[in-house]
């Protein structure tokens, strides 16, 4: 079983950055794929950016040079840091963790999930 605590949302303007920190418990986080999603008001949930328990890494398109996603094995953690942030980058994003070889983008992969952060761009 592994918990999810995510951490680092607010409100920014365009432009800007914002580093999301996810916590999770257990001692086996490093075996971990570890994501981030998102989700914006009346859309599906979609994925973001994964790391691998090896420390491969995918993100999606609409990030790649915006936003860089890293784990810390030691502290149980896992960071999203952004950049460069939009509007459209507003939504709640979600921590989640899933066994594998490879880095899942899809959200049916995932076993575990957090609760979610907001994080709010204004223009």
């Amino acid at each position: 079983q592994v918990q999810l605590v995510e951490s680092g949302g607010g409100l920014v303007q365009a432009g800007g950055s914002l580093s999301l920190s996810c916590a999770a418990s257990g001692r086996t986080f490093s075996t971990y794929n570890m994501g981030w999603f998102r989700q914006a008001p009346g859309k599906e949930r979609e994925f973001v950016a994964v790391i691998t328990w090896s420390s491969g890494y995918r993100y999606a398109d609409f990030v790649k040079g915006r936003f860089t996603i890293s784990r810390d094995n030691a502290k149980n953690t896992v960071t999203l840091q952004m950049n460069s942030l939009k509007p459209e980058d507003t939504a709640v994003y979600y921590c989640a963790a899933h066994r594998g070889l490879l880095g899942a983008t899809t959200r049916s992969e995932y076993d575990y999930w957090g609760q979610g952060t907001q994080v709010t761009v204004s223009s």
